[in-house]
């Protein structure tokens, strides 16, 4: 019975997030491109993906430290940019708690955007813990994997793939495939909104910090919102 429930969470989860692939791999081929290009070097942005693994708070990170910036801001910025975990932490709390000390140590290294949102939308009609333990390992470890051997090729590739490919444009698809389900209802249509405009707005900020301030702005008014919603 165990067996069986790790296996089709293992399964599971690793198909519910094979899509997003699609957009993850160029992201990933972005970033070791980039990191390869700047002071920061291959086997360092390299490292980044296991260390940090949030591309996005990888890509800032490499960027700042290429720039010269302060190892403070360095660090103060990644943690704005992944500060959105914590609320993916507060939503699958109660999930999480089901599952034995070892897990809840281990499987949280394996969050990203893309692992909360499909184990999330499965938990709404899973029980079993087991099941839900390895549906996330299984849509996190594929996550982990395919992010690995991207930034890799990225890095020994680097300018050998043309700018003709465009791969850029994966950075804000894996944002935008996260965004559809989140605009459904009014606060995060609220918060997708602000955080947009204001990111833009913002977007020669001093140290590349637009996209932190956009993030923190969309934040603010999306909990705003459901706030003013529950009165």
């Amino acid at each position: 019975m165990a067996a069986s429930a790790m296996r089709e969470g293992l399964g599971d989860g690793a198909r519910a997030v094979s899509p997003l692939l699609l957009a993850v791999v160029p992201f990933g081929l972005v970033l070791g491109v980039t990191a390869a290009a700047t002071a920061v070097g291959g086997l360092l942005g390299i490292a980044t993906s296991s260390i940090i693994f949030a591309g996005a708070a990888q890509l800032v990170t490499i960027q700042l430290f290429d720039a010269g910036t302060s190892l403070f801001v360095v660090i103060l910025t990644a943690l704005v940019v992944n500060v959105r975990h914590l609320m993916y932490s507060a939503a699958l709390a109660p999930h999480f708690s089901e599952f034995p000390r070892r897990s809840r140590w281990l499987l949280p290294y394996l969050l990203t955007d893309q692992a909360f949102a499909v184990s999330m939308t499965r938990y709404e009609t899973a029980d079993d813990p087991l099941y839900k333990r390895w549906y996330f390992a299984g849509a996190g470890l594929t996550l982990w994997v395919s992010w690995q051997i991207a930034t890799v090729a990225g890095v020994v590739l680097g300018a050998q793939i043309p700018d003709s490919l465009g791969l850029s444009f994966a950075i804000p698809l894996v944002f935008l495939a996260l965004l559809i389900p989140v605009v459904q209802t009014r606060p995060g249509l609220l918060a997708a909104v602000v955080g947009g405009l204001v990111a833009v707005a913002a977007f020669d900020a001093p140290y590349g910090l637009g996209l932190v301030i956009g993030a923190l702005a969309g934040i603010t008014a999306g909990v705003a919102a459901e706030q003013a919603g529950r009165r």
